[in-house]
């Protein structure tokens, strides 16, 4: 499998972040799995790209020009795909993934996933989308989605569009055992 990884591009955030992000990156070699990324070189994207590439596998980086002309991108990547913006960006890291892992992260990463999240309630992205919880990141989060299904923003159907899990480990089984999504369910999209 492709295994598209949304993760924090901060080199400074703390270090059971990193641990884990490495580590989802050792685990993805040992099960066979390519990583997709944001092709960043620091942060726990750098991190994950270290451990994949340490381990003999392959990484597929996606980043837009302007970061290129940054130099902001991992120098080591398999194959790099370079786009003309950050719609494409996430577009195409889509394309390229039989299955999505969020790790922690800012403003980005959350903005990835709850991107990917409703193109999967909209019936456009089947695949499944994993929140990796580490050190109880994803917690408010996961309580605020709680909230719009109990104050009716949400179907209760619409948890089940993403799983959360708490090691890497547990992660990447997910990534291989959750079923195609219905894209049927979009008729429930609308409350």
């Amino acid at each position: 499998m492709n295994i598209t990884i949304y993760a924090a591009s901060s080199g400074q955030v703390p270090e059971v972040y990193k641990q884990a992000a490495a580590e989802l990156g050792t685990l993805l070699v040992r099960r066979g799995h390519t990583l997709v990324n944001g092709a960043g070189c620091t942060g726990l994207m750098g991190a994950t790209t270290d451990a994949v590439l340490a381990a003999g596998g392959r990484a597929i980086g996606v980043i837009p020009q302007f970061m290129l002309e940054q130099n902001w991108q991992h120098t080591g990547m398999s194959r790099l795909i370079v786009t003309p913006d950050m719609h494409s960006r996430k577009e195409t890291m889509a394309a390229q993934s039989d299955a999505c892992i969020a790790c922690p992260g800012g403003v980005g990463t959350l903005e990835e996933l709850l991107e990917i999240i409703t193109w999967k309630q909209l019936g456009l992205y089947g695949k499944p989308i994993v929140i990796l919880n580490t050190a109880d990141f994803f917690t408010p989060l996961l309580e605020q989605f709680r909230r719009c299904t109990d104050e009716h923003f949400m179907r209760p159907v619409h948890c089940e569009i993403w799983r959360v899990a708490s090691t890497p480990l547990e992660a990447i089984r997910l990534c291989e055992e959750t079923p195609l999504w219905d894209s049927s369910v979009r008729k429930f999209a609308a409350l």
